[in-house]
């Protein structure tokens, strides 16, 4: 099973050596589909740091990214 949640980019900020962090925030609001995820998910934050140039060029301020949430199998992992 999987948990699929919404998310927009806060902010990007680039570091000295090509190191940017992207920050995202749910989604609260915009469209029917944006409140059922805020519904769901009311708060919360993502921080990627140390993203290489490549991929963080995927990203874009304001720009809204499902992230998907699957378990992965191994030692520790206890299924729903």
């Amino acid at each position: 099973m999987s948990v699929r949640a919404k998310f927009r980019v806060s902010s990007i900020t680039h570091y000295e050596g090509s190191n940017t962090s992207v920050k995202l925030a749910p989604v609260v609001g915009g469209s029917e589909e944006n409140k059922r995820f805020y519904k769901y998910t009311p708060g919360g934050l993502i921080e990627l740091s140390t993203v290489n140039e490549e991929s963080a060029a995927q990203f874009k301020v304001g720009a809204e990214y499902y992230v998907d949430f699957t378990l992965v199998p191994g030692p520790g992992a206890t299924p729903a």
